[in-house]
């Protein structure tokens, strides 16, 4: 049982509360969903339950918080950690060794537990989540998946009755993230372990929600309930949710399950209007930035085989794949930071081999996944000011005035604060800003939304659209396919270092595409967006284009699915 009863909290220092008035109960063996924008206090929120708030932060705090039958402001993280397993964003942080069974080991190392019994507990959790055959596996060569379901195993090493997870999924592709919140799934339903998860890409989560938490921004009430409840309540939802609110459809659908019925009885209506596929795979003759046959990777190790690649200004690549496929890899060589074994880059016909990075990123600009790698200085707008002193421009003669692109960003209040004490989906918008105050030609962004809330999103997908517009040439790295499917003119798939398929969202993404991945174990489309899902072989990757065809709104309330 966790129960929250009017529980506030201000970190030392801030103007602000990050909760206030909080009042909410979830029972023991649910699985509950925490989502809102970002800043508002999901992670403070997730850290009260093992008093890593306020015992690891500072701060004051007041209400009351039971968790387990205990006060974790009374008894702090060291009792808690016995009730309560957490798993931070960013699994790599937590892990402290180098083996997958070491690392699982270690907190029953630290509480002296004897040995038969630390071997017995390793066990038990390497089986529960299909982890033996990697128990001598060194963590580096672990894909993220692999690397998230460790960190899982490693909490639940002490056997808490209650697991909390920091958006477990936000940096895993689709199939990772739905073999994540499986094992989750088996946990909660098999053990009767409680799940408190915070997610972004509600999309990918619903499905397994009993209940969901909203946090808003602006301190306004915490609503806590099912799905559909409190989604009817929020301006801010997945795609399936969206075209049932806008078409009428009743009960409210949260998951693609419940939306399939209201989808094939509003599309029945129609004659058959469908997007047609543009095939263009983009300008394979007047690329600004091209890349020819290459070859690259770390050490003698190539990660890149043979990739051949066009960037021309105006269009948007978004560039997809499992987790481990090169992705990265081809953003960094294509900064110079992982030197071409073989082949070429090109940026504006000029080989970039030898090129230093930092003259390269004069006219490239990335942002790498991890946003802390390119914060340094003391506020946010100073940020801003170091990049365009490294590029000689004063601040008065920037191609973007600095103030409005903080603006374009929701991060205008934020121009004064210290990047690191941010959320990790605002420190993500500050390292974007960074980047993009110099105006380059070409912009490479990997993983862009993550942390990122639907409305953060919206606005880097208006951004990313303004680019387009300007003639810049942008390529794209996500696992968010609903990201790519409104962003995209061109998407490009990889797999084991290699192009394997490219061409339009439509034809890529498209439920009836030939090169769409697909989940082996169901032949389901692990790619492809929720409106594809709900309208088959009909072309439309995004709620904007049904709506478009859908232009009557379809009440069927009076009339339950079959």
């Amino acid at each position: 049982m966790i129960r929250f009863e009017s529980v506030a909290f201000r970190y030392p220092g801030a103007a602000r509360p990050a909760l206030r008035d909080v009042t909410l109960t979830l029972p023991e063996a649910s699985f509950t969903v925490v989502y809102g924008p970002s800043g508002a206090g999901k992670s403070t929120l997730l850290r009260s339950l093992n008093g890593l708030v306020p015992h690891f932060s500072g701060g004051t705090v007041s209400g009351r918080i039971e968790v387990a039958g205990l006060d974790p402001v009374r008894v702090g993280p060291e009792r808690m950690c016995w009730q309560v397993g957490f798993v931070f964003q960013d699994p790599e942080a937590q892990f402290v060794m180098d083996r997958v069974e070491d690392e699982i080991a270690f907190a029953l190392e630290n509480a002296a537990l004897p040995v038969p019994e630390m071997r017995e507990r390793v066990a038990e959790v390497l089986d529960l989540l299909g982890l033996m055959e990697l128990r001598r596996r060194s963590l580096a060569s672990l894909s993220g998946g692999e690397k998230q379901r460790v960190a899982i195993a490693a909490a639940l090493a002490l056997r808490p009755g209650i697991l909390v997870l920091d958006e477990p999924t936000s940096q895993l592709d689709p199939e990772s993230a739905e073999d994540v919140l499986q094992a989750l799934t088996r946990l909660n339903a098999g053990a009767g372990l409680t799940i408190v998860l915070a997610e972004h890409r509600l999309e990918r989560v619903l499905s397994f929600a009993h209940r969901l938490i909203h946090i808003p921004a602006g301190g306004t009430e915490v609503l806590c309930g099912s799905p559909r409840d409190v989604l009817a309540q929020t301006p801010l939802v997945p795609p399936v949710t969206a075209l049932g609110k806008a078409l009428g459809w009743s009960p409210l659908p949260v998951t693609v399950a419940e939306g399939q019925p209201f989808a094939r009885r509003a599309a029945a209506k129609l004659e058959g209007a469908r997007v047609p596929v543009d095939e263009h795979t983009g300008g394979e003759a007047s690329g600004y930035l091209q890349v020819e046959a290459l070859e690259a990777g770390y050490g003698t190790r190539p990660v890149l085989r043979g990739v051949s690649l066009n960037l021309v200004p105006g269009e948007v690549v978004v560039l997809m794949g499992r987790n481990g496929s090169g992705k990265s890899t081809l953003l960094k060589a294509l900064v110079g930071l992982v030197r071409p074994q073989e082949g070429h880059i090109l940026l504006q016909g000029h080989d970039t081999r030898g090129v230093p990075v930092a003259e390269l990123c004069r006219q490239i600009a990335y942002l790498p996944q991890d946003p802390n790698a390119l914060l340094f200085a003391d506020t946010v707008a100073e940020e801003l000011a170091i990049t365009l002193r490294n590029h000689g421009i004063s601040t008065q003669h920037a191609p973007l005035a600095p103030e409005e692109l903080l603006a374009r960003l929701g991060l205008s209040d934020k121009a004064d604060a210290y990047p690191r004490d941010l959320s990790v989906g605002e420190r993500q918008r500050v390292a974007l800003a960074a980047i993009m105050v110099t105006r380059p030609d070409v912009v490479l962004l990997d993983e862009p939304t993550r942390g990122l809330d639907y409305e953060a999103k919206g606005k880097l997908l208006a951004l990313i659209r303004s680019w387009r517009a300007q003639r810049l040439a942008v390529l794209l790295v996500t696992h968010d396919v609903e990201l790519a499917a409104a962003a995209a003119d061109r998407v490009v798939m990889m797999e084991d270092g290699r192009i394997v398929a490219e061409g339009s969202a439509h034809s890529i993404l498209g439920e009836d595409s030939a090169h769409a991945p697909r989940d082996d174990s169901t032949g389901a489309q692990s790619f492809a967006p929720q409106t594809v899902q709900l309208f088959p072989r009909r072309g439309w990757l995004t709620v904007d284009e049904a709506l478009a065809h859908l232009a009557v709104p379809v009440n069927l309330a009076a009339e339950p699915p079959a």
